[in-house]
């Protein structure tokens, strides 16, 4: 195993995937003060072909305006690749997403990969560059009689939306 200063390679490894899954925890479960704890201050962060956002604030702020009718989202990540150089690594993550929002009764259905660059900042592994390549996206209506053949939905878990 290989080791920088205290840390090894594989205690790394484990800290950023836990940094990329925390982040999509957070914007699910709509706590995003929560992101403070994987953004780095200084982020740069493009959401397709959005215009750029600078600063943990100014994501967090926009991700919270972008999702504040959302009813529930539920992000699946597979981190497909980090590679760590000391205190600087690149992460490629295969991205599905479906987000409900408030007056549509369809479900919007993303497929994406997120491009990211993090630093280890006061010892702490964080996000410094996120770049969110769209790739496919789609919009479902909900399948009621399924849903209700399987119990229905819910039940309602505390601390979600």
């Amino acid at each position: 195993m290989t080791t920088i200063g205290k840390r090894t390679v594989g205690d790394d490894r484990i800290a950023i995937e836990e940094v990329l899954y925390r982040y999509a925890s957070s914007v699910d479960s709509a706590q995003m003060h929560q992101l403070h704890d994987v953004l780095h201050p200084d982020l740069q962060a493009q959401y397709g072909n959005g215009e750029p956002v600078e600063g943990a604030d100014a994501v967090i702020t926009w991700m919270t305006d972008f999702t504040k009718t959302c009813e529930w989202q539920h992000h699946m990540l597979n981190v497909y690749r980090i590679d760590i150089e000391g205190d600087k690594a690149t992460a490629l993550v295969y991205h599905n997403s479906f987000e409900k929002f408030a007056g549509d009764d369809d479900v919007c259905f993303l497929v994406a990969r997120y491009h990211n660059e993090l630093v280890c900042h006061e010892g702490t592994w964080k996000i410094a560059k996120l770049v969110f390549e769209i790739v496919w996206g789609e919009k479902r209506p909900a399948n009621n009689a399924y849903i209700a053949a399987v119990g229905g939905r819910g039940p309602k878990i505390p601390g979600w939306p």
